[in-house]
């Protein structure tokens, strides 16, 4: 299957490389360059990044500050990954918008659906920061609740290991890797895919989930290809919810349904 708008998942701390904090600039520009070789396919492209290379909002608990506080300081931690993700694809000539949950009016645009829709359409990159600008709430619910509201095709969620396993492959050598699990099965399982917010979220909007290896050179694109990478959640082959979701996404594909309808022109 191919796929015409995808949002990409992206882990903070994935942006340390070997380093214990902060941001590498080599695993930054390698995540640019796979960005940069997908959107030149004509693939529409947004992206949710997390902070934990810098902070996490759970953390603010053990430090014995406020809960709430800690999750804000979460959110800037994830405009601080975003903007320098923005700065390393801007770099590369490719056109990058950075919306924002929370408004910083000098460094990002404030997040509105339509004006989202219409820099996708353009051919931008679009980053979501701040997740959805409330505490409490993970980058991966940012990424799944975005991802539906701009009507991606996918969730593409890129980690360190291949996909999901029986078990923690990093921990467990007998561990084995699912190609394809449905949601029920996820939960049933008890496997560790996203939290359960974001999780539900897709499930009941029937939007399908990849979850693969970001940091293997040419994946993204493999991915887009069409190449059977990762493991790929979805509802349970042959139901009538896959089926419309299938059908919605032939219909995109084939021009017959706009993908937002009566939008204003955004600059």
């Amino acid at each position: 299957m191919t796929y015409q708008r995808i949002l990409l998942k992206l882990s903070g701390e994935a942006l340390m490389g070997q380093q214990q904090y902060g941001i590498d600039a080599e695993r930054l520009m390698q995540y640019a360059a796979e960005i940069k070789t997908v959107a030149d396919r004509g693939v529409q492209v947004a992206v949710v990044i997390g902070g934990g290379n810098i902070f996490r909002g759970v953390q603010a608990e053990h430090f014995g500050l406020d809960r709430v506080q800690g999750d804000y300081m979460g959110m800037l931690a994830t405009v601080i990954n975003s903007m320098a993700l923005q700065s390393a694809l801007e770099k590369m000539d490719v056109p990058t918008r950075l919306l924002s949950g929370l408004t910083i009016q000098r460094v990002c645009e404030p997040y509105i659906r339509r004006r989202a829709v219409r820099h996708l359409e353009k051919g931008r990159v679009v980053i979501f920061g701040a997740g959805i600008g409330s505490p409490y709430f993970t980058t991966d619910s940012a990424a799944s609740l975005r991802a539906i509201e701009i009507e991606a095709d996918v969730v593409l969620k890129g980690t360190r290991v291949n996909g999901i396993y029986t078990a923690d492959p990093e921990k467990d050598s007998t561990a084995t890797r699912y190609t394809e699990i449905t949601f029920d099965e996820v939960i049933s399982k008890n496997l560790n895919v996203m939290d359960m917010t974001a999780f539900t979220l897709c499930k009941e909007n029937n939007l399908p989930i990849i979850v693969f290896d970001m940091n293997s050179q040419g994946n993204l694109e493999r991915l887009i290809a069409g190449e059977s990478l990762g493991t790929l959640v979805t509802m349970a082959p042959g139901t009538d919810a896959q089926r419309t979701s299938a059908a919605q996404l032939d219909a995109k594909h084939s021009g017959l349904q706009p993908l937002v309808g009566n939008q204003p022109e955004q600059a």
